[in-house]
């Protein structure tokens, strides 16, 4: 359905393609996959049309629809969620376009002369649209968008009042409405909460065409796709199989190539050490040119290309007393809208907590409320003795100081701290060589996270109050913190839409649902063995 033969591309400098070729076939759900700025997006937009590779081809068969879901959603306002969402529907948008057009020419009494053919092109395009099913559209629009956690009311509400993340929500049910036969979905997992997110997986696992996706989300990734081409150093490979599979098959090929690399880097400095200690003698002339030849046609194998992995140990925390927070008789609304009414709670230390419920559920004001961000209604919050709390919310990343580059962020944060140790620090979470000069006013989402979570373990607490801490992380990133929070040996209290860290870090679960909270000793994979679901309020 769609080939990539022998594409070259550049941006700027920046070498993103060389002679790289891939294939997507009929029905396959393809997985991409790289580090950071490979050119994953560019890759999207060449296949979409909308960018031209520099060399080579990039083919769609004739007559196959394709679909692009990029994190660039463009302008939105002035209409429903609703009609935004069937506005993307392919060809029955188009003629759904055409009759709302004719009903407004029937309604203008300057356009009475026309009547008869207006309405003869009223009934045609009329008939077209039964023929498509489009009054079933608005019924399949509502059912997407209910799917993406939309209420009622945002669904017929101004599409423009919502926020960056629901209108990227309106540009992705756009998309799955249209059901083209090749879809792009570029990182389709952002912004979801974890109910939107399996409903969104159990949509793509049913949907029959041709599936390319990048996501950070390594569980939401393995289950849908079966194929997984990635890119590095400019090249595309292609490995049949989920991601999981996908990296076993790497490990196994660097370290095969790696083990190739260095019995030919044995044989040639055999070689080369004959070749130099006989090169002087006349009687050997003839076997060293000999030798010479063979090592000019040699073909050289590389190392394998590391991948830049990082990693960052806990120093110590300090010891907290057993009784690190807790909630008694708590109750807290916003208006009308009550959240809490006498909740009753507590951590102790070395427990996990990880907080799952529907949006709107309370997460966050529990979140804020141990933390001190906000302050009950009635009832008491209280923190133990020896707590030392560190507090990640998605606002803390709008607190970081625009003219500061990331190393004076780190050097304000922490003055007695010496250069080489803040350099360590910066590295371990992502920032090497001149990224330290990076002002934090042009920092992408993700690097904002990496520069707050540097600055709030660095000097380390013994109780985490973590609100989606893995938003906007690419999957290097986050295996990084999955593996740095399991050494963790404080408290915690998180909420994160991502089931493998999820499942990897917590020991339990606080489940909040509108018939009230109920607490589950063990992890999250505990919860979902015994409860059926995953999330609450979606049964498996």
């Amino acid at each position: 359905m769609i080939r990539i033969d022998n594409v070259s591309k550049q941006n700027g400098h920046q070498i993103l393609f060389i002679e790289a070729s891939a294939a997507l076939l009929k029905g396959e759900k393809v997985g991409l996959v790289g580090p950071n700025g490979a050119g994953k997006t560019t890759l999207f937009r060449m296949i979409a049309g909308r960018e031209p590779p520099d060399e080579g081809q990039v083919g769609v068969d004739r007559g196959v629809t394709v679909g692009y879901f990029s994190q660039d959603v463009g302008e939105m306002s002035g209409r429903s969620a609703v009609t935004e969402a069937m506005d993307g529907a392919g060809p029955v948008s188009a003629v759904l376009a055409e009759m709302r057009e004719l009903e407004a020419a029937m309604a203008d009494p300057g356009r009475a002369d026309d009547m008869d053919a207006i309405i003869e092109r009223y009934g045609e395009a009329q008939g077209r649209f039964e023929e498509m099913d489009g009054y079933a559209l608005d019924a399949r629009a509502r059912e997407v968008l209910a799917g993406l956690n939309f209420t009622q009311e945002m669904m017929d509400g101004d599409v423009g009042a919502l926020s960056g993340g629901w209108k990227m929500r309106v540009a992705l049910a756009r998309i799955l409405l249209q059901r083209p036969d090749a879809m792009l979905l570029d990182e389709p997992s952002n912004h979801l909460d974890l109910e939107s997110l399996i409903w969104l997986e159990q949509f793509l696992q049913g949907y029959e065409g041709a599936l390319l996706m990048t996501s950070h989300d390594r569980e939401f990734m393995n289950r849908i796709v079966n194929k997984i081409v990635e890119i590095d150093g400019g090249s595309l490979t292609t490995y049949s199989g989920d991601y999981e599979f996908y990296e076993q098959q790497r490990a196994l090929a660097e370290k095969q190539q790696q083990a190739q690399f260095e019995r030919q880097q044995a044989m040639l400095a055999k070689e080369i050490a004959f070749i130099e200690r006989f090169k002087a003698r006349a009687s050997h002339a003839a076997q060293v040119q000999s030798r010479v030849k063979k090592l000019d046609k040699i073909d050289r194998v590389d190392p394998p290309r590391r991948r830049q992995t990082v990693s960052f140990d806990f120093p110590p925390a300090p010891r907290s007393g057993d009784d690190v927070a807790s909630l008694k008789d708590v109750r807290k609304s916003y208006g009308a809208h009550v959240i809490y009414d006498g909740l009753e709670f507590g951590v102790r230390r070395n427990e996990r907590w990880c907080v799952l419920g529907v949006n709107g559920a309370g997460k966050s004001t529990l979140l804020k409320l141990v933390a001190g961000a906000t302050q009950p209604d009635a009832g008491t919050v209280a923190v133990g003795g020896s707590v030392k709390m560190g507090y990640f919310a998605q606002h803390s990343m709008e607190l970081l100081d625009g003219e500061r580059t990331v190393f004076q962020s780190l050097e304000d944060s922490f003055p007695q701290a010496g250069q080489g140790s803040l350099r360590t620090l910066a590295g371990c979470f992502g920032f090497s060589g001149d990224d330290v000069d990076k002002k934090c006013r042009v920092l992408s989402g993700g690097e904002k996270a990496r520069l707050v979570m540097a600055k709030m373990l660095y000097d380390p607490p013994n109780f985490l109050v973590l609100d989606e801490p893995t938003n906007h992380l690419d999957m290097a990133t986050k295996e990084m913190l999955v593996a740095a929070l399991a050494q963790f040996e404080g408290a915690m209290l998180f909420v994160s839409h991502d089931r493998h860290f999820l499942a990897a870090l917590s020991n339990r679960v606080l489940e909040l649902t509108p018939e009230g909270v109920h607490k589950y000793g063990g992890g999250y994979s505990e919860y979902v063995a015994r409860t059926g679901h995953e999330a609450p309020g979606l049964h498996c």
